[in-house]
């Protein structure tokens, strides 16, 4: 089974507004919204190409509710922590530029943390657990590492998708799959990374760190990934960028997914390139529909 933590979710809210001005009354032309957060975004995805998973994480108030009831609404099993304060809500407004407006989400306790900890104690070997996004100030800096360390002793096949601190201190506990885009591997070594031989370099520097498995996504110049010693580049396909939001959530799902199914690096690659391009190419995450049509696209070549 695979399970995602989520653990500041969100509910995101789209609105759009054609003049919007300031000190005005400003009328919304359109709006929609979604279950937000990076562990929900990857468990949506995940049901989108037929594989079960477990959303856990914290919810709380009618937002947390909503947030629940649209997942199961999905199809997508969830068992979350209940808390006493409500689920954040962001805001996205469209005025022709983006303005992102982003809640703090509740503030987390004691025993917060030890109801998840619980929850997590079903994880057996060969299980997959997914930690997405940033943690929240009330939970320990070092939660990712902890649950890395302990888990992946137990044989459960854990990724990190985060970035900064937590990515660096995380390698030394051998997590199956880091996903770090160049930006981010830049950050990670400290120095202007470039040239696709740089990218390379670092790339393999992170495997040596740990890592297992490693994807570097670089927006229109593709995706590389570093898997049992090997190199592997991905194209992208050609499309209207419409949203970037969720885009690597959607490269995880369809790499998890797809290597849980078949065991298969070059083809799990395959699909996460064509499900996180299908995303970046949608108004909300991929459709089924759009990650098949863009999959013979996406030609894997081994430098």
């Amino acid at each position: 089974m695979i399970y995602t933590v989520t653990l500041n979710p969100s509910i995101d809210l789209i609105v759009e507004v054609a003049d919007f001005r300031i000190n005005h009354l400003n009328r919304i032309e359109r709006e929609s919204k979604f279950p937000g957060g990076k562990g929900i975004n990857v468990a949506r995805v995940l049901n989108t190409i037929g594989v079960q998973s477990v959303a856990l994480g914290y919810i709380g108030g009618f937002t947390g509710a909503y947030i629940q009831n649209a997942l199961e609404s999905e199809g997508i099993q969830t068992d979350f922590v209940k808390v006493q304060e409500d689920t954040r809500i962001n805001i996205k407004l469209k005025t022709g530029d983006e303005t992102e407006i982003n809640g703090q989400g509740p503030a987390l306790t004691e025993q917060n943390l030890q109801d998840l900890y619980k929850k997590l104690e079903r994880l057996q070997s060969g299980d997959f657990l997914i930690l997405a996004g940033s943690i929240p100030p009330s939970l320990p800096t070092t939660f990712y590492c902890d649950l890395t360390e302990k888990y992946r002793i137990r044989g459960v096949k854990v990724v990190v998708d985060a970035g900064g601190k937590v990515l660096a201190e995380v390698l030394q506990h051998k997590p199956f799959l880091v996903k770090p885009n160049h930006h981010e591997l830049s950050d990670l070594f400290g120095v202007p990374i470039k040239t696709m031989d740089e990218i390379i370099s670092y790339g393999k520097k992170v495997v040596e760190m740990g890592a297992e498995n490693v994807i570097v996504s670089m927006a229109g110049d593709g995706a590389l990934l570093f898997t049992n010693g090997e190199v592997y580049k991905a194209s992208v396909p050609k499309g209207e960028v419409v949203n970037s939001v969720g885009a690597g959530d959607s490269l995880v799902a369809g790499f998890i997914g797809t290597y849980a199914k078949e065991q298969n690096y070059s083809k799990a690659f395959q699909v996460a390139v064509a499900t996180g391009s299908a995303t970046t190419f949608s108004e909300d995450l991929a459709s089924k529909e759009k990650i098949d049509f863009l999959l013979n696209q996406i030609i894997i070549k081994k430098i």
